[in-house]
């Protein structure tokens, strides 16, 4: 089992940035992908990144050149930093992590992008 905690979501102007945390614990040493998807409401989940655990990266179109994931010094971290954010990128961020057993994810943490 992998537990993943989320943090950093929030409200934020167009073209601001963030930064989101997650933690993950339990059977870390399995894990070889960590991402972070968005739901945003009536919508279907959606990838934003993800990273792999030889460090490949994946994105999403709509947040190519704006977002980066990345894996902390420590195995079980992953974050996204997000810049030059606009009011589409408004949604519930989940954090996913994958093993040998399966998906993992989040409770999720709301970013919500408005003047």
């Amino acid at each position: 089992q992998v537990q993943l905690v989320e943090s950093g979501g929030g409200l934020v102007q167009p073209g601001g940035s963030l930064r989101l945390s997650c933690a993950a614990s339990g059977s870390i040493f399995s894990i070889y992908a960590m991402g972070w998807y968005r739901q945003a409401p009536g919508k279907q989940r959606e990838l934003v990144a993800a990273v792999t655990s030889g460090g490949s990266t994946n994105y999403a179109d709509s947040v190519k050149g704006r977002f980066t994931i990345s894996r902390g010094n420590v195995k079980n971290t992953v974050y996204l930093q997000m810049s030059s954010l606009k009011p589409e990128d408004t949604a519930v961020y989940y954090c996913n992590a994958v093993n040998s057993k399966g998906d993992y994810w989040g409770q999720g943490t709301q970013v919500t992008v408005s003047s």
